[in-house]
């Protein structure tokens, strides 16, 4: 599991169950009619099971949705889904539960129970709109932060997937076109391009072949890397905090390398960090 692919949302959901399984020990009615007699969401099964175990199962289901690399799916639906509509049942039968009270006064566990389903539920739902709640909850650490691939703690910072490490393609510092040579303009190891003269476009006004340069990025939030064939299936992730090579440009998207030379398409690329 990828924690570090979970965002604010998550940590909000993450936070409403916690409250929601605190608020089941606590009075469902006020305990100055009842006394000591006043039961809790522990001593009516339908209660715990439908507001209180409901809404600490939706948070599970909806964290590891986010967390796992591949998604699982309930009767047709993702986890992610699956959590959603059981958080929002949940908030339902809170509500209902609360005014629907005879002549009762609501004890502290059943209000901090609908307050709980109910930002858990709204949190579950808004997570996917709402910019802020889509951030990472835990932060990507600063490029030079992480261990490197192939790197000794204290020592250079070298190895594949960081930045002035060892680079592959036979490059060196910064990433440059395919086929060139660090100081060098050749494309054959000679000081001019072949077929023309170094900064001259080639003949009949065709732009310069290699107009892209291979960079390292990484991503602020765990995405999914999908086949260059199109294929809707992802065939990995990429993680925060790891540096991963885009070798072409591919229309809105970036066709990137992992550590393990599988290459695929980045189709979400907004707000990544260039090496």
């Amino acid at each position: 599991m990828n924690i570090r692919s979970l965002t604010r949302g998550d940590g909000v959901v993450i936070g409403a169950a916690v409250l929601l399984f605190i608020a089941s020990f606590l009075n469902l009615y006020d305990s100055s009619v009842l006394g000591s007699s006043a039961p809790n969401a522990w001593d009516s099964l339908g209660t715990v099971m439908s507001i209180h175990l409901a809404g600490v199962i939706a948070a599970g289901l909806i964290v590891a949705a986010r967390a796992l690399p591949q998604p699982r799916k309930i009767v047709g639906l993702d986890l992610g889904q699956f959590g959603v509509a059981l958080a929002i049942f949940a908030a339902w039968t809170a509500l209902w539960s609360l005014i629907g009270l005879d002549g009762i006064d609501a004890g502290s566990g059943l209000i901090l129970g609908f307050i709980a389903a109910l930002v858990l539920a709204g949190a579950a739902v808004a997570t996917p709109l709402v910019p802020a709640l889509k951030g990472a909850l835990v932060g990507a650490p600063r490029p030079r932060t992480p261990q490197p691939y192939g790197g000794q703690p204290g020592g250079p910072q070298q190895g594949y997937g960081y930045p002035g490490g060892q680079q592959p393609y036979g490059t060196q510092g910064q990433a440059q076109p395919f086929g060139a040579q660090g100081g060098q303009g050749s494309l054959f190891g000679g000081g001019q391009p072949q077929g023309g003269q170094q900064g001259q476009p080639p003949a009949g006004g065709a732009a310069p072949a290699g107009d892209f340069a291979p960079f390292w990025f990484a991503v602020p939030v765990a995405r999914p890397l999908f086949g260059e064939d199109g294929s809707p299936s992802p065939i990995a992730e990429l993680a925060p905090g790891t540096w991963y090579l885009a070798v072409e440009q591919r229309g809105q998207g970036l066709v990137a390398q992992t550590q393990d030379g599988r290459r695929g398409v980045l189709q979400d690329t907004s707000g990544i960090q260039r090496g």
